[in-house]
Formats: structure tokens, sequence, C-alpha cells
């Protein structure tokens, strides 16, 4: 998983779109750009990589760009182009451009509302290989685009697992940006896990109605310890700012994207952390030696622990996880690589009382990928748009 380096938390610059296609592949660096590792040889095969935030944010965008360092350190036959902080609209498609124009024959957008433009430029551009970053396509995929994402909701369940165990109060906080079937389900996995060690554990919701919006997360975390949270965690970008407000109030909390124990390794229990590299570098491989079309990659690529692929990761324990405690995620980790295993096997019920899973029944990830119940458990409602 990533490891966090020593630097000042970067939050997401609001750059306007001219500036945002400016520096889209920018060689010298700045917020809108970085380099590539190694030299500039015209032999280096391009591969490009777009983010919607800060390439340091301590989240989900520097675990992106922790990896496609190492797969131009890895790979000597690759020269890596960045661009960070490239809003999801329109700028995301002069962005792929002005890779394409430097040379890029394969591009990784990497944000969620990124989706639509990668298609629509992959369907424009068919020499270059397009992947987005977790999207699901449900029609027919050209010979040059895929999507890759990772059973999520398998490590967030078991940071849930760690929050029920420590709660006080039986109250867990979520932020989270946007109502979309990723995020509920990880909302739902994460109150089912709390729930498989202390029943009487509930997890309150926040919403942002953005990636990464400091203010509004601070917002957040002060509203959800009004409330008597005592374990935070959240679905966003960058997480510096809850893990902050986190411990300024002595909270406990559950990470997301990234590995960012170093920020409160007294409140930190543990969390879930992006290891791209490896799959950044099986993609790229198959881009390259022309066997995309038709591979597992020119589809709806989704990892997972029952195939060791999975990655997302767990995260490392903080110093208040008592070992017993540890042992019980470990082996609930291990439970769940077992054929036939998820964390959305039923009897499970939605906060209405209906049932969103029966009693022997296992959710498949395409139904999971629609999911729009909150469990029994989670309180709060979720926002029209």
């Amino acid at each position: 998983m990533p490891i966090s380096r020593n630097r000042r938390v970067a939050g997401v610059l609001a750059l306007a779109l001219v500036a945002a296609v400016a520096t889209a592949c920018s060689s010298s660096g700045g917020s809108g750009g970085s380099g590539s590792s190694g030299s500039s040889s015209t032999a280096k095969q391009t591969v490009g990589f777009i983010m919607v935030g800060s390439n340091s944010d301590y989240g989900y965008n520097e675990a992106v760009y922790a990896a496609s360092q190492k797969l131009a350190k890895d790979d000597p036959s690759v020269k890596v182009i960045t661009a960070d902080n490239i809003p999801e609209n329109n700028a995301v498609t002069q962005t792929m451009q002005s890779m394409v124009d430097k040379g890029a024959k394969v591009i990784f957008a990497t944000s969620y509302g990124y989706y639509a433009y990668a298609q629509k430029f992959a369907a424009a551009h068919p020499k270059v290989i397009v992947l987005h970053q977790g999207g699901f396509n449900t029609g027919k995929f050209t010979a040059n685009f895929g999507t890759y994402w990772g059973q999520a909701f398998e490590p967030v369940s078991l940071g849930g697992m760690a929050a029920g165990g420590l709660t006080k109060t039986n109250k867990l906080g979520f932020v989270y940006a946007f109502p979309i079937s990723q995020t509920i389900a990880n909302i739902d996995a994460f109150e089912l896990g709390a729930q498989s060690v202390n029943p009487a554990a509930k997890t309150y919701l926040v919403n942002t109605s953005n990636w990464c919006d400091p203010l509004k997360q601070k917002e957040a975390a002060a509203a959800l310890i009004g409330e008597g949270a005592d374990v935070l965690t959240q679905h966003q970008d960058c997480q510096a700012t809850v893990i902050q407000a986190a411990k300024a109030a002595g909270k406990y909390v559950v990470g997301y994207h990234y590995d960012a124990e170093s920020l409160d390794p007294s409140g930190w229990l543990t969390g879930s952390a992006w290891d791209w590299a490896p799959i950044y570098e099986a993609i790229t491989k198959v881009a390259l030696d022309g066997t995309f079309a038709g591979s597992k990659y020119n589809a709806n690529f989704v990892g997972s622990f029952q195939d060791n692929d999975n990655p997302l990761t767990l995260a490392s324990f903080g110093k208040s996880v008592p070992t017993s405690l540890q042992s019980k995620i470990t082996a609930e980790e291990t439970a769940l690589k077992k054929p036939g295993a998820s964390v959305f096997t039923g009897p499970i019920t939605c906060q209405d009382g209906t049932t969103l899973v029966a009693a022997g029944k296992t959710m498949t990830y395409a139904q999971i990928n629609a999911i729009s119940c909150l469990v029994k458990g989670v309180v709060g409602t979720l926002p029209k748009s």
C-alpha cells in the first residue's frame, strides 16, 4: 500500500478551464500537472494519468499519483505524464487530447465523473487505449475502452469492525460526497461490519456534495461529533480534514483511499488503502503489447479478495486497536477470500424494513453496483441529487 510522505496537506485548487488545459501535461510540475520519472527518451511509450484533485491529498488522488510513479520506475520503457486538479467537465476531454498530442497511447481517467468523457473520447480515438477508474459500463465496449475497480466495500466493512469495536457511544459518523452506488455500498458495508462485532452500533450520515471541500468536511465532522459520534470515517477524495477534526476532538477515525496513520497515530484505527500499481502495470503491458482488445481489461474489471487482486487493501492498524480486535478483523479478511463469501450475504434489511438480501442469498457485483438501499442501522437519508 502507499506509504505516507511528509508534506504539507494540499487542498484542491479551483482551476479555470484554460489553466487546467494549459497545465494538464506540464513536465515541470506545479498544481496542474507533474512530469514522469526517468528521461524523456523518444523510445519510451507515453502513458497519461488524469486526477480530479491534488496529487498530495493524503487520499484518492495521492494513491493514483504514487502508483503512476511506481509504474514509471518499474517499467523503463514507459514515460508517465500526469495532470491533477482537472474538474469533471470538458476540461478532462481537452486534457486527454493534450496528452495524445504529446504522444500518449494509454490514458487512465481516474475520477468517477470522468466516465462519459472517457467513453466518448475512446470512441473518437480508436488508436488510444482509454481506461476509466470506477465506472461500470452496461453497454458494448469499444476495442480500446475499459473500466477497472475493486470490491471496495470488502475492506471498508473491515474498517467498520474496528469502529464498532472501539465506539463507546455506539454512534459512528460517515462523511460522504455523493449518493452514488459505490458510496452507498461502502456505507452499508461499514455498518454491517460494525454490527458484526457490536449490534448496537449505528452509522450517522452527512454528505458534502463534493469530492474534496475541506470547509464542508470540517462542518460535517463537527455535526457528527455534535450528534455524539466518537468514530469518524468518510468517502471523500481528501481525508486530512476529517482526520484532523477527529484528532482535535479526541475521537477515533477510520480512513479511506490512503494509509494516513501518520496524521493521527493515536486516533487512527485502520482503513482502506488503494494499491493501484499492480493493475496499472498489468493494463499498461497489455495495452502496449497490442493485446488489449478482448482482454479482461477491455471490460468491467473488478478485483476482489476472492481473486486475490483487490486493489483496495486493509490499511495499517493504529495503536489503539487491541490485538484481540485486530485478530477478529484479519480473520474476517481471510474468510472473505473463500469462494462464495460476501459482505452482502443475507439476511440483510433496508432502513424501511424491506429485504435487501434474503437469507442464504448473496448479491452479485452488478446488483451491488446498482444499490440504492441504506441498511438498517444507518441513520440519515440520501439526497435526491
